[in-house]
């Protein structure tokens, strides 16, 4: 196994869903701009054209989850060689994956009793996760200059946890809310990140 197979390939996959979230970004900003403008059959156009690419999204991270379950099949002399491979640094640009959003974002409803609006909960996620962002993470997005991509990444991230059942799906708007499969989920994983 070449040692860029690992490495590549999963920059790539992170360059290209940070690509699609961008797409997706723009894609709003002009919606609601039709919106304000009264024209509704072309906001519905342009939302309806959101929900394709975002389920495109869906279909990449599964593709990623795809991707990382084949590399962890490989031998455990396979890994050892390559993570003694000077892989170099991580590109400019590379953010830190969804999933390491997951167990904050989890850890973060278990503390509020289960369920926290929006706000709080990514505030309560941004610090636990300080040691673990990457300074890529803190920079604006282009769609929005006033939103850092951490924020963008977590909101992404929590619905594919949606999708994964982690958090209900019948939430109201603004409140995320942790299901029972997330709560297994966390205490799995509460030795790993017994640091956070």
């Amino acid at each position: 196994m070449a040692k860029t197979d690992v490495t590549a390939v999963g920059a790539a996959f992170e360059m290209l869903l940070e690509e699609i979230e961008g797409v997706v970004g723009d894609i709003n900003v002009t919606g609601a701009r039709a919106f304000e403008q009264g024209k509704h059959d072309e906001a519905g156009a342009i939302l309806e054209q959101a929900r394709v690419i975002t389920a495109f999204r869906q279909k990449v991270v599964s593709l990623r989850h795809e991707w990382d379950g084949l590399y962890s099949e490989q031998s455990e002399e396979v890994k050892e060689k390559v993570s003694r491979s000077n892989l170099g640094k991580a590109k400019k640009g590379m953010r830190t994956r969804e999933e390491e959003y997951y167990f904050p974002i989890l850890r973060t409803l278990a503390d509020m009793g289960g369920r926290g609006e929006i706000g709080p909960v990514l505030d309560k996620v941004h610090q636990i996760m300080k040691g673990v962002l990457k300074p890529v993470d803190e920079e604006p997005l282009k769609s929005e200059p006033h939103t850092p991509r951490w924020r963008n990444a977590a909101q992404w991230a929590r619905n594919s946890m949606v999708n994964d059942g982690l958090l209900e799906a019948d939430s109201p708007r603004g409140v995320w809310e942790i299901s029972e499969a997330g709560r297994e989920y966390l205490a799995e994983h509460v030795s790993r990140n017994s640091s956070w």
